[in-house]
């Protein structure tokens, strides 16, 4: 591995810091105060949509998406670090249409879908024009066994018919929320792999029935996590995505690049934490002294550098193996940093709320937001226990006698 940014990531990351500088960090508070004066948690603030004609303009959008004529053309290893800056601010994926779940979603397009789907729904998402949601876990099975999904999927002459509840829906409560991507099971035969399939619903389908927004320790967030209902949902049988049977296998490659994202973005989380750590160390006096000054509180602070150090090394690889060897080959690398990354990420946060006191609890900082927030990664896109039981699986795979062939 060869550690050096390439000049492209180099010069993106030097634009992207700028722009987080320039306009990003001084429009956090202004989003956060548009957002209360609506009095709608999922209002888009208008400064939002300034932050996006900016990005564009600087040429920061769609960086994760590889493709050169639809987006950045960057690697894993390229999009990364930039996935990290981006991280620093719950506004700025967002801000440069690198958002989940449209990211995944697109790449789902991208990859899977006909040339009319990318047109109707792909090209807009592009643009960023609407948001999108993706329906999977559900609140009545164990949702980190994909093949447990009980939504049903039935074809009726030249529709496909949808009956189930979704829940954790991120994205569905958006504004400009129009199309979701939902996992069902078109078959209840046959091997469990090849049961699930997926398809594009708009929510303004007869039979969807947004229920509720879920709150996350009690936060609320702007695009929503949803529980959906699906009460005789007919769509076209052009809505498919790829073929009958082959979900689990999209929900696989939708997952890995999306988990990369994820943890590149905690780290960024961690490092701005980190930051807000010392800073608020050297400034609090206690006892005469300024708390910087005491060896626990240079523990943590060394600790915390350490274990970001770690977690960013280890993320790293898993996205040069991405693009070198391929997803499936970087499996336990993924699925490492997908349990690493927000386990570092919650201490640094909660060294950082400590260091604070009461305030850091409070709302006039953004750690207690942030920790809510990261807490959930534990759980999305797979929980840490199946991660560790996928990687115990291989490693102990060569030591495990085959079956001798009678």
């Amino acid at each position: 591995m060869d550690f050096e940014p390439s000049q492209r990531c180099s010069e993106f990351k030097e634009r992207l810091t700028a722009f987080m500088d320039e306009h990003v960090y001084p429009a956090e508070p202004i989003y956060e105060r548009q957002l209360e004066e609506s009095g709608n948690p999922h209002h888009q603030p208008e400064v939002m949509e300034e932050l996006k004609v900016r990005a564009r303009e600087a040429g920061l959008w769609n960086m994760f998406l590889p493709d050169a004529n639809l987006g950045a053309g960057l690697s894993n290893g390229d999009y990364a670090p930039l996935a990290e800056i981006l991280g620093r601010s719950h506004i700025a994926s967002e801000a440069c249409n690198c958002s989940a779940p449209d990211t995944g979603n697109m790449e789902v397009l991208y990859q899977f879908a006909t040339p009319e789907q990318r047109e109707q729904w792909l090209m807009p998402l592009l643009d960023g024009e609407i948001r999108s949601a993706f329906a999977m876990t559900e609140p009545d099975v164990a949702s980190s066994d994909a093949t447990n999904v009980s939504m049903r999927i039935e074809r009726d002459g030249d529709d496909y018919v949808l009956n189930g509840r979704k829940w954790w829906t991120s994205g569905a409560l958006h504004p400009h929320f129009r199309i979701m991507i939902v996992m069902g099971k078109t078959s209840t035969e046959g091997p469990r792999h090849k049961q699930q399939s997926m398809i594009l619903v708009p929510p303004s389908t007869p039979g969807v029935t947004i229920a509720r927004g879920l709150s996350v320790f009690g936060y609320q967030d702007q695009e929503g996590h949803a529980e959906v209902l699906f009460d005789d949902v007919r769509v076209p049988a052009s809505n498919l995505i790829a073929g009958e049977g082959d979900g689990f296998m999209i929900a696989q490659a939708r997952l890995g690049p999306g988990r990369i994202h994820h943890c590149m973005r905690a780290i960024g989380a961690a490092e701005r934490a980190l930051e807000a750590m010392c800073a608020r160390a050297v400034s609090r006096v206690t006892f005469g002294q300024p708390i910087a000054m005491r060896g626990n509180i240079q523990d943590w602070i060394a600790e915390s550098r350490i274990e970001i150090e770690m977690a960013r090394l280890l993320t790293l690889k898993a996205a040069w193996m991405m693009d070198t060897v391929g997803n499936r080959h970087a499996r336990t690398e993924i699925s490492a940093i997908k349990v690493a990354a927000p386990n570092v990420a919650l201490k640094v946060l909660d060294r950082a709320i400590q260091v604070h006191g009461g305030a850091g609890v409070s709302e006039d900082f953004s750690l207690a937001s942030a920790y809510a927030h990261l807490r959930t990664l534990r759980l999305a896109d797979g929980p840490d226990e199946v991660h560790k039981l996928s990687i115990a699986r291989r490693e102990l795979a060569p030591y495990i006698p085959r079956e001798v062939p009678a």
